[in-house]
């Protein structure tokens, strides 16, 4: 019989989370393994797409803000180890009716933990940002603690400090399966089997596959990252211009500065249906798509040509109720982490500590009952696509 190799942790899944928690574990000396199905960075996660929004002021929920607050202190440890920073901190700006629950959530976050921000009235948004379009009931709420992150640069680089510190990767390795049993979990893979004390499931829409009891509570979703050329580039500067989320007339848009020197991420919510596997997910937009969310686009920022010059259309997993699942299953042999629901990617390196506090010492330090499977099967299931 042929020996099995055996690591005391294995990770299966290294995008935004997995690559985090396999840092997070090589830098406590853990003996562990990650596994991912394509390479060290690839355009199928749902992390591809060049950048992400950074909050620290969270319209999700008060629940959230010392998460993100943690969050921001790893990505500058994760860009000072790494020697380039994924975080660039230009600041988030919310904008939108007066009133409006988002606005309204992220003040009470800025309360409740005392954040640095401005408030900007109608007057000073025109001035500070005419880049926008302005109403006369707008507000705008700038959370100077946010910024952007460069998702691909991220993960690469929570990778490579994991392999710096004696972490092991097998790359292009597709699990098959998951077996608990009393001496561990075996795990089934195209490069042959290995045998864990515990594993992490961080496989996002592919979890369902390897844990199919997850299957009435974790579904798949996909979303859509498109940018616009506006006609003065120079007005959309890291310098000049801020990471932004936008409400009017009922659309909810966010978008990133310049980062390739002539684009801008400008995107609307175009809604996709949810479904059930990864292989059932939009994966395409469709012209009449692309021209909505252009004339969107163009009413909120009036510099942007209205026709895309590119676009791309992302995997994840979705929970009803957009709460993560980080907890454990298989009487406590596998730590999942899913559903992060399309607003993930600012909490991966918290949410990677978090797994490997779970794996080594039983408890997070964000663990929260409403991540649990349990609090998840409580909540009404999916029935449309995401708001």
């Amino acid at each position: 019989m042929t020996d099995v190799e055996h690591r005391d942790v294995v990770v299966v899944g290294l995008g935004s989370m997995g690559s985090m928690a396999l840092w997070q574990l090589a830098i406590r000396g853990v003996d562990v393994l990650g596994l991912e199905q394509f390479g060290r960075v690839h355009t199928y996660g749902a992390y591809a797409g060049e950048s992400r929004l950074f909050r620290v002021a969270a319209k999700e929920g008060q629940l959230f803000t010392p998460a993100l607050m943690r969050s921001r202190e790893l990505w500058q440890e994760l860009g000072t180890a790494y020697g380039q920073h994924p975080l660039m901190p230009v600041g988030a700006l919310s904008l939108g009716p007066r009133g409006h629950p988002d606005i309204e959530s992220t003040l009470r976050s800025i309360q409740q933990y005392d954040l640095p921000h401005e408030i900007l009235d109608p007057a000073e948004l025109r001035v500070r940002y005419p880049q926008f379009h302005v109403e006369d009931d707008d507000v705008g709420v700038f959370d100077t603690q946010g910024g952007l992150v460069r998702s691909e640069l991220a993960v690469a680089a929570a990778s490579d400090q994991a392999l710096a510190h004696g972490a092991h990767a097998w790359y292009d390795t597709t699990v098959v399966a998951l077996e608990p049993g009393t001496n561990g979990v075996r795990i089934v893979t195209s490069r042959g089997d290995v045998m864990a004390d515990r594993v992490v499931v961080s496989a996002g829409p592919w979890t369902t596959r390897l844990l199919p009891e997850l299957a009435d509570i974790v579904k798949v979703v996909s979303y859509n990252l498109i940018w616009f050329m506006p006609r003065h580039i120079e007005m959309f500067t890291p310098d000049r211009f801020p990471g932004f989320m936008r409400d009017l007339d009922g659309v909810h848009a966010f978008g990133i500065p310049t980062l390739d020197g002539y684009s801008v991420k400008a995107t609307p919510n175009l809604g996709f249906s949810v479904v059930e596997d990864w292989d059932e997910r939009s994966t395409t937009l469709t012209r009449e798509q692309l021209r909505w969310a252009g004339v969107q686009m163009q009413k909120m920022i009036p510099d942007l040509m209205p026709d895309a010059s590119r676009w791309s259309v992302h995997g994840e997993s979705l929970a009803a109720n957009k709460m993560p699942i980080i907890d454990t299953v298989a009487d406590g042999a596998i730590v999942v982490a899913t559903a992060l629901s399309g607003n993930g990617f600012k909490f991966s390196p918290v949410w990677g500590e978090m797994l490997a506090d779970l794996v080594t010492t039983g408890r997070g330090r964000f663990t929260e009952h409403a991540f649990t499977v349990a609090a998840h099967r409580q909540v009404p299931s999916v029935v449309g696509a995401p708001g």
